[in-house]
């Protein structure tokens, strides 16, 4: 049974047993507020007594549960949890939620924190496929650890038909991300998400970007030019490598001190503080339209 609420609410076991303890907690707090209430109150008569304590316990029960699930973390859960109770008691129909495609080649860092923003608001786009071109790259670690699906790519397929458009349409893909992809994407694929795939380049494009600029060897390009800052960028993917139009960029300094390794560091903090608000922004504005 746990494990099923596991899988059913995508949380880890550590999660679960909190969510459990939240609940627990909740239920005891509103019981006992509902009685202090009641204590209150000249209602004397049994069933008229039970029946408005059950109905303060019912009213109760959100505010005091959220308030449980704060100091347990899980505040972000239950936020959403009693959304969608509301909106099934309530008759209204349920928002379709963006699902998202991550392409990967790497270990995932970027990947990973776009899970967790998306993971701490479900009702904004769900991450539910990774698509990787290199096996055993740590990416797919990650979604095996968050059970999420995911496509192993085969280059012949991947450039000469269109087999994972039809795959990516059966699985209800409304947008894709690149996390440090380093095959270009087809033109077939960017026809069939105009608009819809989003890429991030460790650089201020259009500086050092184009084919083959990409991870370290940005990095050192930016050095030996003497470049006084650097940064990210953050672009909708056309047929041209790095050329989409931008939607965001962020800066840092470059010191005199600095390596490509130290730029590199430097680069990764702008993308993990950035690409998943950006992303966020980009699919709410997207499922609007």
């Amino acid at each position: 049974m746990l494990q099923k609420l596991q899988q059913r609410w995508k949380v880890n076991s550590i999660n679960l047993v909190l969510i459990i303890f939240t609940f627990a907690l909740g239920g005891g707090l509103c019981g006992i507020g509902a009685r202090k209430i009641m204590e209150l109150t000249p209602v004397k008569e049994k069933i008229i007594w039970t029946l408005t304590y059950c109905i303060l316990i019912t009213l109760l029960w959100p505010f005091c549960v959220l308030l449980i699930s704060i100091p347990l973390g899980q505040f972000a859960f239950f936020k959403n949890y009693l959304l969608k109770l509301w909106i099934k008691l309530s008759g209204r129909k349920v928002p379709a939620i963006p699902l998202i495609a991550v392409f990967a080649s790497g270990a995932g860092s970027n990947a990973q924190k776009i899970i967790d923003h998306f993971s701490r608001d479900p009702t904004a786009g769900k991450v539910a496929l990774v698509v990787c071109n290199k096996q055993g790259a740590g990416v797919l670690d990650i979604a095996q650890h968050h059970q999420i699906a995911t496509i192993l790519l085969d280059k012949k397929q991947f450039f000469n038909t269109d087999y994972y458009i039809g795959e990516l349409k059966k699985r209800n893909i409304n947008f894709i991300v690149l996390a440090g992809f380093l095959w270009k994407i087809p033109s077939s694929l960017i026809k069939a998400y105009r608009n819809k795939i989003i890429n991030l380049h460790p650089s201020l494009l259009p500086n050092y970007g184009g084919k083959g600029m990409y991870g370290s060897r940005v990095h050192e390009a930016v050095i030996a030019a003497g470049e006084k800052e650097s940064g990210i960028t953050i672009h909708y993917v056309d047929e041209l490598y790095d050329h989409g139009n931008i939607i965001f960029q962020a800066t840092c300094s470059i010191d005199e001190t600095d390596t490509a390794d130290s730029l590199a560091e430097k680069i990764h903090l702008l993308e993990h503080q950035h690409y998943p608000a950006i992303i966020h922004q980009v699919v709410k504005l997207q499922n609007r339209s």
